[in-house]
């Protein structure tokens, strides 16, 4: 689930990882090296492509820290996801680069497991194999090991399309790890990366407190999308006007809601043709859903 540039590449799944807790949110962000893009893992130590990651990754964990310090509607939210009973994880949110990916940020790791491979099948005769559909071929263990190389943050539309074909034919399951990553060369400023983060946050909390399916149901997808756009301040009069998307003063916000909201279900290859839709049926009640907030945090 990724928070647009206006373009994204969402990759989701059907099951969440949270473990019950009251703990503080302490060491939640990571202690994982840099993540380097397939470009750029032959940048020598003291290029000066390399100083720009480390330098863009130093000042992403700066703005993570003061965030999860000091910004009152970060420390609100993550307060409530463990009110809920759901504890992130140590290195729950990561600085990355994420290469060519158009997106600020995003919630969601997805972790396959394979249910049965070509290899561990090898001792029942090829007749059966061949009729066995549930049975990895070697192609698909080919490219299930590939994906496995790629970070997760630049996994493609195709890789997904891959993950969700698999799965259906009962090949491999699919399990979200609960992670927020923040595209750290995207980042433009403390408020940028607060308000990714609030975004990623209410995708949180949504998989956290209802049984949301959101690759399979394109309309908890649309309703999740709708929530962190409207509640993150991503829509916000003047980020627009800064941007350029300004056409109506009145009702804009809703507009750019949907807007994005169907830029992120349009990344999801199971709602694609029909985001616009999905998102439409969704829009009233979702817009209207303000929880854990008792009212848009941006009306004090």
């Amino acid at each position: 689930l990724s928070s647009p540039n206006e373009v994204t590449v969402t990759n989701t799944a059907t099951h969440t990882t949270f473990k019950t807790s009251n703990t503080t949110t302490d060491n939640y962000t990571t202690t994982k090296p840099i993540a380097t893009s397939s470009s750029s893992n032959s940048l020598s130590p003291g290029s000066e492509q390399h100083k720009q990651q480390q330098k863009q990754h130093e000042e992403c964990n700066k703005y993570v820290q003061n965030g999860l310090s000091k910004d009152p509607t970060i420390k609100f939210l993550m307060e409530n996801l463990l009110k809920l009973g759901c504890k992130p994880p140590q290195g729950f949110i990561n600085c990355i680069d994420c290469g060519n990916k158009k997106a600020g940020a995003g919630f969601g790791m997805i972790e396959e497991t394979i249910l049965s491979s070509s290899a561990s099948s090898s001792s029942t005769n090829d007749d059966n194999n061949d009729n066995n559909t549930n049975i990895m071929t070697r192609e698909e263990e080919k490219e299930f090991n590939y994906r496995q190389t790629k970070p997760k943050c630049q996994q493609t539309l195709s890789d997904l399309q891959n993950q969700i074909k698999a799965q259906n034919a009962n090949k491999i399951k699919l399990r979200l790890l609960p992670e927020i990553f923040l595209c750290q060369q995207h980042l433009v400023n403390q408020e940028h990366s607060n308000q990714s983060l609030v975004h990623e946050l209410i995708h949180a909390i949504d998989l956290c407190r209802t049984k949301m399916d959101p690759i399979n149901n394109c309309i908890h997808m649309a309703c999740t999308e709708i929530r962190a756009e409207n509640l993150s301040g991503e829509c916000g009069i003047v980020r627009e006007m800064v941007n350029g998307r300004i056409r109506n003063f009145k009702g804009h916000g809703s507009e750019c809601v949907k807007r994005r909201a169907i830029l992120s279900v349009e990344a999801n290859p199971n709602c694609k043709v029909k985001a616009k839709d999905y998102v439409d049926v969704a829009f009233e009640r979702c817009f209207k859903d303000t929880f854990p907030f008792d009212r848009h945090p941006n009306l004090r």
